[in-house]
């Protein structure tokens, strides 16, 4: 049997180990969930530079031990002067290069609005020194490149050698660095050690900004010193569902978190429990392209949409979806958003307070542009707009692109409360749903529900293909039956990160913490 790490007093969950360390270490100093959270988040930035960074964007989804949770939506919108003419040349927006990247990062925002809330309830002890400290040190000393960032170089080299900064801070002496080699980030050292002298507000309104803003202009991107001003992380009241084993949340848009709701939303109105694997994939799978419909149909900026999603979500709407499944025959499938490079992490403390969080910079290395002098990786975020002027994520200065991010937690019905999440583009809401329904419905033990074969309906890492695609362990039966039923399946390796890196921790009513990790990742699920 595969065991899941348990703990008293607190517990990090996160794709790195040296992040989960830094998080542990802030709890056992006597910080809160929510300073290990930001350690982490430092770390990880640092350590799976291929995944996250300061130049990406950052979700929270709060749960305090009593009240109503919150959500940090610190996404940044394009900038302002990223408009239809500024692509007039091209027929689409680029996935890298400096066109790409045309969106403010808001990563550090959340950082900032997140400690807001943790002096909030009264409990922060942590100075913001030493919440930057592990990252500082291992973008100065050096960390080994993980498997993981090494075969990412090496597969997208052709892409990401010429783009500026890119091989000055990616590509020691030219080459991709090998798994186990010593990787050093001075400038993004500096960057860290600047942030924490003049504060996490510098990013957009200090020295740090206008430095930002003057690399950001000399390499031509459509994002100003003005954009970074402007730039807020704002609270959210997370989308919420009542399911028949608890109420599960998760985020609003610009994100597809209504899409993770949906789905569970579906398949409780089915006989999940007695689901056999073929049978559970198949109802998983089917309610995932209902609930992609609804995601392509509504999500874009908020304040461009039409119908509030947390209405859908209370109507009979779902209900509606769950009689369209045919238990039978597929459904036709179209196309979905792709892949994207994320990292979730959560943190949970000893006195009840959880937080679920995702931090991105979308593709591999997001825009593969690196500003001078920083070290930063700018995300390509915008990528996910149009420049057709009538679709609905149609590109316009200051409006957010649509984002697959969506943390998730629970508080179940037995008194239990859960985080849990995945990285991985269309993948996130489908991981969720197979560690929900494994765990929660069919009593799966949490560890073995995350190291367990899973799958993704959709585009993964460098292919065209929307097919479904399984990893190698599950059973011949299993790809055979789906095959039966009109899935058209194909094969992944045995772990692959196609799926994601998931991950959660479980809270039970003892007081003890449980967490797990995903053997696909170089993580671990750390507690004391």
């Amino acid at each position: 049997m595969i065991q899941s790490n348990v703990a008293p007093l607190g517990m990090a969950v996160t794709p790195h180990h040296l992040a989960s360390e830094s998080a542990l270490a802030v709890l056992r100093e006597g910080g809160n969930a929510i300073e290990a959270m930001v350690a982490a988040a430092a770390t990880i930035a640092v350590v799976y530079p291929h995944m996250n960074g300061l130049g990406g964007d950052g979700f929270w989804l709060i749960v305090p031990p009593q009240g109503e949770p919150v959500a940090i939506d610190a996404s940044g919108a394009a900038g302002s002067l990223a408009d239809l003419r500024f692509y007039e040349a091209t027929s689409a927006i680029p996935h890298r290069g400096p066109k790409a990247a045309l969106t403010v990062a808001g990563t550090v925002s959340g950082w900032a609005e997140a400690l807001k809330i943790s002096d909030e309830l009264g409990s922060s002890v942590t100075p913001l020194a030493r919440l930057l400290a592990d990252a500082t040190r291992y973008a100065a000393d050096g960390i080994p490149v993980t498997q993981s960032q090494a075969a990412a170089t090496a597969s997208k080299y052709h892409e990401l050698a010429e783009q500026p900064g890119f091989a000055h801070t990616f590509l020691p002496e030219g080459e991709v660095p090998r798994a186990g080699s010593r990787f050093t980030q001075p400038d993004l050292a500096n960057t860290l050690i600047q942030l924490t002298e003049e504060g996490l507000e510098s990013f957009y309104r200090g020295s740090l900004a206008s430095k930002l803003a003057s690399a950001m202009s000399a390499l031509g991107m459509p994002v100003t010193l003005e954009d970074l001003n402007r730039h807020q992380a704002k609270r959210r009241t997370p989308l919420r569902i009542r399911h028949q084993h608890g109420e599960v949340y998760n985020m609003t848009p610009p994100t597809q978190g209504v899409v993770s709701l949906a789905i569970l939303g579906i398949i409780d109105r089915l006989d999940m429990n007695g689901a056999d694997e073929a049978q559970t994939i198949h109802r998983i799978v089917e309610a995932t392209k209902l609930a992609f419909g609804l995601r392509d149909r509504y999500i874009t900026d908020p304040r461009h949409m039409t119908e509030q999603m947390q209405s859908l979500l209370d109507s009979d709407l779902l209900a509606r979806l769950a009689s369209e499944i045919d238990d039978r025959h597929a459904a036709p499938w179209g196309s979905g958003k792709g892949p994207g490079d994320t990292v979730w992490m959560g943190v949970m403390d000893s006195s009840g307070l959880a937080v679920s969080f995702i931090q991105s910079i979308y593709h591999e290395f997001g825009s593969g542009v690196v500003l001078p002098g920083t070290g930063i990786t700018w995300q390509n975020r915008g990528a996910a707009f149009s420049l057709d002027p009538n679709h609905l994520l149609a590109l316009a200065p200051g409006k957010q692109p649509f984002h697959t991010l969506n943390p998730a937690a629970a508080r179940l019905n037995d008194g239990r409360t859960m985080v849990y999440g995945s990285m991985g583009g269309d993948g996130q809401p489908q991981t969720q749903a197979a560690i929900f329904t494994r765990h929660i419905v069919q009593g799966m033990p949490l560890q073995q529900c995350v190291s367990a074969p899973r799958w993704l309906l959709g585009r993964t890492w460098g292919q065209a293909s929307d097919s479904l695609k399984l990893e190698g362990r599950f059973s011949s039966e299993t790809f055979a039956r789906l095959r039966a039923l009109g899935h058209e399946v194909e094969a992944l390796d045995d772990f692959s990160e196609a799926v994601g890196h998931a991950g959660a921790i479980v809270r039970h009513t003892n007081g003890m913490l449980e967490g797990a990790c995903d053997p696909r990742s170089n993580g671990s699920a750390a507690g004391f």
